[in-house]
């Protein structure tokens, strides 16, 4: 059952993220969820093994539950606000996926070739998610913080790292899939 017909509009969702990052720069907390997996790893023992891990993770537990509020979010997002599960992209970016072995783009809101149970079982997909997670966890690190935590709460902060760091993500995600994408599929 969906409650609501319509996303909600830039002019409602912008200012409220602007409002939830005002408050954060107020109180003197950074938003990103990188540092999550840090906090996890250190709460888990990490820290026994590698000093990175040895910091006092209870000053991030009011991250964590940003953690916990974007689950939940997403699992009501999901399931109770969604008007449909495609996402309406142009029909020349559909053919173009469709030419690639995307068979679902235009159909569903995540290409299911990459996104279902299925491609645990595929040594490609296995790999492909495996080297995609070491870019993004060192790219993530050696940025000093991810995307959301530069392009939010940095750019918010007016810090040139940051923009520096965005400036880089989004030439990155050009390379990907202009470049390196098309070679993978």
């Amino acid at each position: 059952m969906n409650f609501i017909q319509q996303p909600w509009p830039w002019y409602v969702s912008g200012p409220m993220i602007a409002f939830i990052m005002f408050l954060l720069i107020m109180i003197g907390k950074n938003f990103g969820m990188s540092s999550n997996l840090r906090t996890l790893c250190t709460i888990c023992g990490a820290g026994k093994s590698t000093d990175f891990f040895k910091f006092d993770w209870k000053a991030q537990k009011w991250n964590l539950i940003v953690v916990l509020g974007a689950i939940i979010g997403g699992f009501i997002a999901s399931n109770f606000l969604m008007i449909n599960q495609a996402v309406n992209i142009n029909p020349a970016t559909v053919e173009n996926l469709q030419t690639l072995g995307f068979q679902s783009a235009g159909t569903a809101y995540l290409p299911t070739e990459l996104f279902e149970t299925s491609v645990f079982t595929n040594l490609k997909g296995i790999f492909l998610l495996a080297i995609g997670g070491l870019l993004v966890g060192f790219g993530a690190r050696y940025a000093g913080g991810c995307t959301s935590g530069h392009a939010i709460s940095g750019l918010s902060n007016l810090q040139v790292p940051s923009l520096i760091a965005v400036i880089g993500f989004f030439i990155g995600g050009l390379v990907m899939i202009h470049l390196i994408f098309p070679l993978i599929f």
